[in-house]
Order: structure tokens, then C-alpha cells, then sequence
């Protein structure tokens, strides 16, 4: 029988060889843009996590090994801004990110080199982990909070294997690295935790490869004035013809999109179809991925004819915003300027200028 030593080992490169496939995927469809960097740098650090982790540890690890432990240990934050990407096509990181990932890369090199040498290596394993779920409970609440408004059916199933399983194996990894921290080495739980990232990692893979990494990340398409669908062609089934036509009637005649809390549900609930049915129609027949940015655009427009209206010259940014159905300003001024390029002032002082 194969000694377990060696069997963590096949496993642990199994694991990177298939994240080295990963890498070089994401590269070659996504190396351009932000979300295909940061899947990879994703890839890389679960690669450094592969190579460094060791439940109930007792010695210091050496220098020479401290990068890549703290590469490992950031790899949380990259977790953290890869679901906010996957979760949010308009999501760009920002210079305040790479800040939060070089501080936890400080600390746990901190920890390596200084925590652990200096006889508090339990005290630095169990703060290193506590942080890794810190930024997973982080990365989880952010989810769920925005899983209902995803309308692709595909990267909504890819999305759910991705965040599950790899909350999941953070989760228990963590609290494993923790509970045996100082108690010696263990190679069943070793193998055992080296199965689970292999399995994980496999999956992943698999999975994008199967789907395609460019369709899951695909970019929220600009979008022009909602009130005619062009999309929808004279070919198309009927049924899907009459339900785009009953839903935009919701929308410019009933302006549904201004209640407080409009959910998919509701909608679906008002034109007697499911739930699933109503998001494949509005990301099949009529372009969009995410159902707030479809709400957002009809909101959009209803504000640019009011700052566009002499009439309402007077007439505050904040009261347009609000009846058109934002429930503030700023998210408001981001979404209008995000579409229009310009602020809602800017707008107005456009368009009302003498000629």
C-alpha cells in the first residue's frame, strides 16, 4: 500500500496541475480583462495553498516557504473580488483592493517570520484563519445578497458549485488548521483535506471548460433607450413574443420598476409564468444578464426625460431619482452616470441649454 506521505503528495499535484490548466485557460479567454486576472490569481494562490498547508503543524515554517504561505492566506481577498466579479458584471477592482490583499499578505508574513519564530506559532495559525473566514463569511453574505438577480441560467449553475464548494473547503479547512494548530502533523488529515481541494479544483475545472469561461464572465452588454425590445424577432415563438410585449406594458404603462423592493418573483407572480421562465426571457430575448441593470435602465430613461423637461427644471435630482424608483441618491448618480457617461447635473444642464 502506497504510504499516505505519498498519496497527499500525488494529490496536492494533481490539484496544481489541474489549476496550471486553469491558469493558462482563463489566460488565453479572459487574460485582458479584470475578472479573468483575478480568476486567475485565484488559481495561482489556491496553487501556493496546495503547496504550503499542513493540519496540526507544529514548527516554524522556513523563509524560504513564508511568500508562499501568505500568498496562500491572501488568496481569501482573491476569493473575495472573484465573486464580487462573477456576482456583478460591472464590478472593476479598485486600488483600495489591492491595499486589503497586500495588508494580508503583511500580516501572515508577519506571522512566519515573526509570530512563529517567536514561540506564538498557534497564536499565528489560528489569526491567520480566523481572518480566511472572516473574508469567507464576507465573500458568502455578498452571494446571497445578489444570487436572485443573476438571469444566466449557466452562470448561475457554475456560480453555485464555484461559491458553495469553495466556501465550503475554505470553511472546514479553516477551522481544521485551527483545532489541530500545535497538536503535530497529521498525514490521514492531510490526505483527507488534500482530497477535498483536489476534488473541489477538479470540478471547477471541469465545469469551465465545459461551459466556456468567456460566456460565465461575459460582459453585461451597453444598453440602449427600453422602450422598444428590439431583440425580439418576428420569427420567434408567439408565446414569448406576447410575454415580452405583456411584460414591457408592466414596465411603461404600470412603471413597476418604480416599487419599492421589485423582485423577479413579482414580476413572474403579475404575468402568471415561473420564475426560471421570466429570467430566461428577459437574458434570452431581451439582452440582459442581471435583473437590476434591467430594472435600472427603465428607471434610467424615465429620469432623462424629466432632466430633459423644462417643465421640471426646478425640480430637485434627488425627487426625480426617487420617483423614478431609486431608493437614494448615490446609487442613483453611479447607475446614471454608468449609462450616460455623464451626472444627472450634467445631463440636465445639457440638455436645457439655449441653443
Amino acid at each position: 500500500m502506497m504510504p499516505l506521505e505519498h498519496v497527499d503528495l500525488a494529490l496536492r499535484a494533481a490539484a496544481i496541475a489541474l489549476l496550471a490548466v486553469l491558469a493558462v485557460t482563463l489566460w488565453r479567454d479572459l487574460g485582458k480583462r479584470s475578472v479573468g486576472r483575478l480568476a486567475i490569481a485565484l488559481a495561482l494562490g489556491s496553487a501556493a495553498h496546495a503547496m504550503t498547508f499542513n493540519i496540526g503543524a507544529t514548527a516554524t515554517p522556513s523563509p524560504a516557504f513564508a511568500p508562499l504561505i501568505a500568498m496562500a492566506t491572501a488568496d481569501v481577498v482573491v476569493l473575495w473580488l472573484f465573486c464580487r466579479a462573477l456576482f456583478d458584471d460591472g464590478f472593476a477592482p479598485r486600488g483600495l483592493h489591492g491595499l486589503i490583499w497586500l495588508a494580508v499578505v503583511g500580516f501572515s508574513l508577519m506571522s512566519c517570520l515573526v509570530l512563529g519564530p517567536g514561540g506564538h506559532a498557534r497564536l499565528a495559525i489560528v489569526a491567520n484563519n480566523l481572518l480566511a473566514l472572516g473574508f469567507v463569511g464576507l465573500t458568502l453574505g455578498q452571494t446571497i445578497r445578489s444570487w436572485s438577480a443573476d438571469l444566466v441560467e449557466g452562470r448561475r449553475r457554475v456560480r453555485a458549485f464555484v461559491v458553495i464548494a469553495a466556501l465550503g473547503y475554505g470553511g472546514v479547512n479553516a477551522l481544521l488548521q485551527m483545532f489541530a494548530a500545535g497538536t503535530g502533523p497529521s498525514e490521514f488529515a492531510n490526505v483527507v483535506n488534500a482530497a477535498m481541494f483536489l476534488a473541489v479544483v477538479g470540478t471547477v475545472t471541469l465545469m469551465l471548460l465545459k461551459v466556456g469561461a468567456a460566456d460565465v464572465f461575459a460582459a453585461e452588454a451597453p444598453r440602449a433607450a427600453v422602450s422598444v425590445p428590439a431583440p425580439v424577432a418576428a420569427a420567434e415563438p408567439a408565446a414569448n413574443r406576447k410575454l415580452v410585449e405583456a411584460l414591457m406594458r408592466l414596465m411603461a404603462d404600470e412603471r413597476i420598476y418604480r416599487q419599492e423592493n421589485v423582485t423577479i418573483g413579482m414580476l413572474a407572480s403579475r404575468l402568471s409564468i415561473p420564475e426560471y421562465r421570466l429570467r430566461r426571457l428577459i437574458n434570452g430575448e431581451l439582452g440582459y444578464r442581471n435583473f437590476n441593470t434591467f430594472l435600472n435602465n427603465h428607471r434610467i430613461e424615465e429620469a432623462k426625460a424629466a432632466l430633459a423637461d423644462p417643465a421640471q427644471a426646478e425640480v430637485p435630482v434627488i425627487t426625480i431619482a426617487l420617483d423614478a424608483g431609486f431608493q437614494s441618491l448615490g446609487p442613483f448618480n453611479r447607475a446614471f452616470k454608468a449609462a450616460t457617461g455623464v451626472t444627472p447635473t450634467e445631463f440636465r444642464r445639457l440638455r436645457l441649454a439655449p441653443a
